[in-house]
């Protein structure tokens, strides 16, 4: 794989920051586009920008075919078995959302259980909090060994008959674990428990076949993989989807509104309140067709050469603590250098153009399991290189320089786990 060519294909990589040139490695928070998703999108908007669905003249008739096409283009990407099984939201969090308010309304009562993981991201723990606290269900979750790995020998002990839904990250946004989801969704379907899989650090790392997966929901973002923000994807199956009520109500979802009634389209639309999102919807297509034509094998093996050399680099200095085993690691790392809070770094590296991410990182259980405030997170990306990942732990041994010259002095400055 050619990087310095993909490269190329980012503006934005360009970019100075402070006088130094751009290191960006915040890509689990946002990626960035390539010239053909910017293209795709300023093509559509000056040429066939239109309300998709609202009106019978032609922009709108090519606005509703472009929105279409992103739709049966997401199906391949993820080999859903129909387009009506992929519903256009504004993101992971919407999708997710969706399902707790949804398919809670239609199958959760007091006293069932929803079971979680203690690595999810907010999205994936709040909704369900919500939904406990409107229904009197109660949310449960499974724990993390020491090194931050689902203790999958005490899931099978937590599912039980009241349990309605299992929700699970594919891959965790602050150690890059990487779960078992086949062993998880043959386990939960034995007990005839649904499972939904927060897909977000996923997708732009490696293939997802849905029906090899089995699951029966599948959320992610255009933004994290190369489209632009405001639309996600919901993956459901279709008996689900047919049988959960609709989610918002307003244009566009309706079949016939009367004063004593209203019937509701069919799928997907049903959930598709408002008008959608067509130029992103366009950006998320064209990132697909991007993608592939790179080769998301040769995707995952760049970033996989790039994580070893990076967790190598990173464990390599003195006074650091990497979270999560090294083996197995997908799209970020995360770290805290010896009594140097993680702010402090994010801050002096932003001084030398190098973009990471610091705090909690949406993860607060996560934290608490680590026992620690917050966290310095690398992410990677198709556009990184083993430079700038030097650059990175150049920077590292500056801040520590400056924020720690004498470690016996500062000890205790910040637990660092």
């Amino acid at each position: 794989m050619d990087v310095t060519a993909i490269r190329r294909d980012f503006p934005i990589l360009n970019r100075q920051i402070h006088g130094q040139p751009l290191v960006y490695l915040d890509n689990a928070a946002t990626t960035h586009k390539p010239r053909p998703v910017l293209e795709a999108m300023m093509a559509f908007c000056r040429d066939s920008y239109g309300n998709a669905h609202r009106g019978a003249h032609t922009l709108s008739d090519e606005a509703g075919a472009a929105y279409e096409d992103a739709r049966e283009r997401v199906r391949r990407f993820i080999h859903a078995a129909a387009a009506r099984e992929i519903v256009f939201t504004r993101g992971t969090t919407e999708s997710i959302n969706l399902v707790a308010d949804s398919f809670g309304r239609r199958f959760v009562e007091a006293g069932d259980e929803i079971l979680v993981t203690t690595m999810e991201h907010h999205s994936n723990i709040v909704p369900w909090q919500v939904l406990g606290e409107r229904t009197g269900a109660v949310l449960k979750s499974v724990p993390l060994d020491d090194d931050g790995h689902l203790q999958l020998d005490q899931l099978e002990g937590l599912i039980t008959e009241r349990t309605r839904l299992m929700a699970v990250t594919c891959v965790s946004n602050v150690t890059g674990v990487v779960n078992d989801l086949g062993h998880i969704v043959r386990l939960a379907h034995e007990r005839n428990v649904p499972v939904l899989v927060d897909g977000a650090q996923a997708v732009q790392h490696m293939p997802v076949d849905v029906q090899a997966l089995d699951c029966d929901f599948f959320a992610f973002s255009g933004h994290k993989m190369y489209a632009d923000t405001g639309i996600g994807i919901l993956y459901g199956k279709e008996k689900w989807l047919e049988a959960m009520p609709p989610y918002q109500t307003g244009g566009g979802m309706i079949d016939r509104v009367r004063f004593d009634h209203t019937s509701f389209a069919e799928l997907p639309y049903k959930f598709e309140a408002g008008t959608g999102n067509v130029v992103a919807a366009v950006s998320l297509a064209a990132a697909i067709d991007y993608l592939e034509g790179i080769g998301l094998d040769k995707i995952a093996a760049h970033e996989q050469q790039l994580m070893a050399y990076a967790t190598v680099r990173i464990t390599a200095l003195d006074g650091v603590r990497l979270y999560g085993r090294d083996e197995g690691r997908c799209g970020a790392l995360s770290f805290n250098l010896e009594n140097i809070h993680p702010f402090d770094v994010g801050a002096i590296l932003d001084e030398l153009g190098i973009a990471v991410r610091t705090g909690a990182h949406c993860a607060e259980p996560l934290m608490d399991h680590f026992g620690v405030a917050g966290m310095i997170r690398a992410s990677l990306a198709v556009y990184n290189t083993p430079a700038e990942i030097d650059r990175l732990l150049d920077g590292l041994q500056r801040a520590r320089a400056m924020l720690a010259p004498d470690l016996s002095v500062r000890r205790g400055a910040y637990n660092a786990g």
